[in-house]
């Protein structure tokens, strides 16, 4: 099997996300971008670290995601915060909205790559926020990892 980073080559990741936040479910959509943005994407100058995904009607819609301005275009640039609409199926709108307003999970964009026939996929983590507490004990929890790591290498 392929390893992912042949898969697809990532354009933007969300690095933060799984430390903030307890991600429950991973779902694929695409997203509708400018030809302008599509040039800036593959260029990975991309941020995502405090975008949200989150109904806008009865539609779903990628916010504050920062996707620079294309250097080369002149007058039909796009705008780089703007609003970006997603493609998912009805059913799984409908399960995702549900899911943010009755249970008050977030979506959170993990990362914008590009798939294997090129076009533009952003992975979105449906979950909750980590409470202080929580983030203490993922962070002991790696530290003794990477220490039990150490000592293992060390001594074989």
């Amino acid at each position: 099997m392929n390893a992912p980073t042949e898969r697809y080559r990532i354009a933007a990741d969300n690095r933060k996300a799984r430390y903030n936040y307890e991600i429950i479910d991973t779902i694929e959509a695409g997203l509708v971008l400018t030809g302008t943005e599509i040039k800036s994407l593959r260029g990975g100058k991309a941020t995502i670290g405090e975008s949200f995904a989150g109904p806008k009607g009865e539609e779903l819609f990628l916010f504050n995601a920062y996707i620079p301005e294309y250097l080369e275009a002149n007058r039909f640039n796009h705008l780089p915060k703007r609003d970006r609409k997603l493609l998912l199926h009805k059913k799984q709108v409908n399960k995702l909205m549900g899911a943010i307003q009755r249970e008050g999970m977030t979506l959170i964009p993990l990362k914008v790559y590009f798939n294997d026939k090129g076009r533009a996929k952003v992975e979105l983590g449906l979950g909750k926020g980590k409470k202080l507490h929580d983030k203490r004990e993922a962070e002991k929890k790696r530290d003794w990892d990477r220490e039990k790591g150490r000592i293992l290498r060390d001594k074989g």
